[in-house]
């Protein structure tokens, strides 16, 4: 079991990189005025929904997360580009999966469960992981046995029928900034699914974080 992780593997562009693009129509040359004024600028063309200049820039992230979350942000096209790990053309080898941290505290009422072990359990956390630990050793031991009947590539992208929701792939994703902020504004309000949220608070927290803050009014622009 692992948590859900993002790494910022690298950006392109800047605030100035968004407000010379805006000045192409008159001058993009840099004066020490106009790059006071770049803070404004900015403020301005997002409130006015004149968006393409924060299309210049591109922020990439290599994220670790559930098939939940990864749908999420497959469905976020425009400007956004996404590859993501797949058992059509591998087998996972890696049995990852994501265990929500607030099922632990919640019970199953009507039904007892047993553990490998003849345990009894009952809080939902352990249910599911139980669960999912059975349907990676089906989906590897499906693998194994339908490969020489179906053959390999049938084999591999139908035996990944056995695993749950909660599994775990990579997911190399790059936004422009306009997109970004869209993705995060829509995935970090309060009714977005809980994993979904945190990982866009996480993104919003490691672009704050580029050495010398160079989307510091932008991200100021559009609120974030």
């Amino acid at each position: 079991m692992t948590n859900n992780t993002v790494i910022l593997l690298g950006h392109y562009g800047s605030d100035t990189t968004h407000a010379c693009s805006a000045w192409t129509s008159t001058s993009r040359e840099l004066t020490e005025d106009k790059i006071k004024r770049i803070p404004a600028l900015l403020k301005r063309l997002a409130d006015d929904g004149h968006y393409s200049p924060f299309e210049k820039s591109s922020l990439h992230f290599l994220v670790n997360c559930d098939i939940a979350s990864h749908i999420h942000i497959i469905k976020h096209r425009v400007g956004v580009s996404v590859n993501g790990e797949s058992a059509r053309y591998k087998e996972i080898k890696e049995d990852k999966y994501y265990i929500p941290e607030d099922w632990k505290r919640h019970f199953r009422k009507e039904l007892e469960c047993l553990d490998n072990n003849g345990n009894r359990i009952k809080d939902w956390a352990t249910i599911l992981e139980d669960y999912t630990i059975q349907g990676n050793k089906l989906y590897h031991a499906c693998l194994e046995e339908l490969t020489p009947v179906l053959g390999r590539k049938r084999a591999k992208e139908s035996a990944r029928y056995f695993k749950t929701y909660n599994s775990q792939i990579q997911a190399d994703v790059m936004f422009n900034f306009k997109s970004f902020s869209h993705f995060v504004k829509l995935r970090t309000k309060d009714d977005a699914q809980l994993e979904i949220q945190e990982i866009g608070k996480k993104m919003i927290e490691l672009v704050k974080g580029i050495e010398g803050n160079p989307f510091e009014h932008t991200l100021e622009a559009f609120n974030l």
